[in-house]
Formats: C-alpha cells, structure tokens, sequence
C-alpha cells in the first residue's frame, strides 16, 4: 500500500492595508510595516531596508499618485521559504509611472526612488487592473 505524506504549505506571512493619500497615511504607512515586520521577526537588517522602502514608496504614493478622494494600499509579503519581502504600494495615477532620475542624486528632493533601488535587491512598476499602478521591491531575507 503507498502512503501519501501530505506537505505542509509555505508559509507566507501577508499584511494588507488602505491608507489615506495623505502625508499622515504615508506616515502610518511606514508605522505599520515596521510593527508587521517586527512581528514576523524579520531580521534587524532587513527590517530597516523594509521600512525606509515603506516610506519613499508611500510618499512617492502620497505626492505623485494621489487621486483626490482615492487611498493608497500598502502590501507586505513575506515568503520564509523563497527568503524574500515583496513590499507593494499602489496608487489611482498609472498615467504617472515612476522614474529613477539619476540625475537628481544631488538635488534635495526626487531622491527616492534612487533609496529604493539602492535597498531593493530588484523593483519594478506594474499596472493595476483598475486603473491605477503597484510599484513593487523586493528584499532578499539573506
């Protein structure tokens, strides 16, 4: 007779949440990820990189995506046996698709997504169905 030994599924650790397209919703955005990312107890390392990709994206969401009377949503996805976060805010203005200026690395604003491709291990913008956009990173566990 054979025997089946079920497999237990991947753990993957999800958080999901609307947030006001506002400086305090981009504020709390990077609040709540921290505490998430605390609970899961994702390494110090990681953690940081996490929080401060948090806080450009949901700024980035708050000053360039914003719809009036439209929230942003922040996703957070950790996948233990993969070893990555998938960090992912969206926002209503997919006709506004992010740029990494790289000449800007000087100027004292636009400087954000140049934090995030420096923390990222890879990123990327993709469009949402309904309309709008999801820009995305991902940090590596290791």
């Amino acid at each position: 007779m054979n025997t089946i030994t079920p497999q237990l599924p991947a753990v993957i650790r999800t958080f999901a949440q609307l947030l006001s397209s506002t400086r305090r919703g981009a504020r709390l955005a990077r609040l709540l990820a921290a505490e998430e990312l605390r609970t899961w107890e994702v390494p110090q390392s990681v953690r940081e990189r996490g929080e401060q990709i948090v806080a450009e994206l949901a700024a980035n969401a708050v000053l360039h995506g914003r719809v009036r009377g439209r929230d942003f949503r922040l996703a957070l996805a950790l996948d233990a046996e993969a070893g990555t976060l998938r960090i992912e805010v969206a926002d209503a203005r997919g006709e506004r698709a992010p740029v990494l200026d790289t000449s800007s690395a000087e100027a004292e604003s636009g400087r954000g997504l140049l934090l995030v491709e420096a923390l990222a291990d890879t990123w990327g913008v993709t469009p949402r169905a309904a309309g709008g956009k999801t820009v995305w990173a991902l940090v590596l566990l290791t």
